[in-house]
């Protein structure tokens, strides 16, 4: 069973974390989470425990205690949720091209926007 261990102090690091969870049973691994270019601890990291009693017993045993300075949140893993999008960054809108209909059907001009007087972005001379 995985565990998720949240609120680490960032100075622990993987042997910390296994040594505090082998009193409650078996840990066949433990990783503390980091950030990719820095290397430093995100603050949350991973142990499993081959039995669900083991696991249970960590769960209750480590919730709430302190570990180097902060007090531990220990829970069952959750898986992640998908990711749209691929391997790409998203800023929170869809790929897709909004719809620029207006309430009645019709659609809106494209082109003047806000520019007074009807000016284009260019000047037709510089062409």
């Amino acid at each position: 069973m995985k565990l998720f261990i949240g609120n680490l102090s960032f100075d622990v690091n993987d042997e910390n974390l296994r040594s505090a969870f082998e009193p409650f049973g078996h840990v066949e691994s433990a990783a503390v989470v980091r950030e990719r270019g820095s290397n430093q601890s995100r603050g949350f990291g991973f142990i499993e425990m081959p039995s669900r009693t083991e696991a249970q017993a960590a769960i209750d045993g480590m919730n709430g205690k302190e570990l180097l300075g902060r007090t531990l949140s220990v829970n069952e893993a959750r898986p992640m949720p998908e990711r749209s999008g691929g391997s790409r960054r998203s800023s929170g809108f869809s790929n897709q091209r909004l719809d620029t209909r207006r309430r009645d059907g019709s659609r809106r001009k494209s082109g003047g926007g806000s520019r007074k007087g009807g000016q284009h972005r260019f000047n037709k001379r510089s062409f």
